[in-house]
């Protein structure tokens, strides 16, 4: 199984991007999605979250701003970002909780799975 994210990028304070992320492999289903991300020097915050019916919770710096939301048929999530601000600047994470079909042995498995990461920067 992987998640592979993309729509990192640069823009400046007041812009917008959109964050795109696939889960894909031996996926029997995927429950809560949600992104992270990892300022320079700073813990890891999670960002929003989306339960599988589609209920939401986002960190207060970003509610108002930033809308996730996910396709549950092709196993993505996304991550609306607008009004960017310089403290948006960090590299995201996907996560996603799933359920999964391991080879060997075989028998089935529940993960967290982490994506690789995009970088987004706003300049002021």
């Amino acid at each position: 199984v992987q998640l592979q994210a993309s729509g990192g990028g640069e823009v400046q304070a007041g812009g917008s991007l959109r964050l795109s992320c696939l889960a894909s492999g031996s996926i029997i289903a995927v429950s809560d999605m949600g992104w992270s991300r990892q300022a320079p020097g700073k813990q890891r915050e999670l960002v929003a979250s989306i339960s599988r019916s589609g209920r939401t919770n986002y960190a207060d710096s970003v509610e108002g701003r930033f809308t996730i939301s996910r396709d549950n048929a092709k196993n993505a999530v996304h991550l609306q970002m607008n009004d960017l601000k310089p403290d948006d600047t960090a590299v995201y994470y996907c996560t996603a909780d799933i359920l999964y079909q391991r080879s060997a042995p075989l028998s089935n498995s529940r993960k967290n799975f982490w994506g690789q990461g995009t970088l987004v920067t706003v300049s002021s």
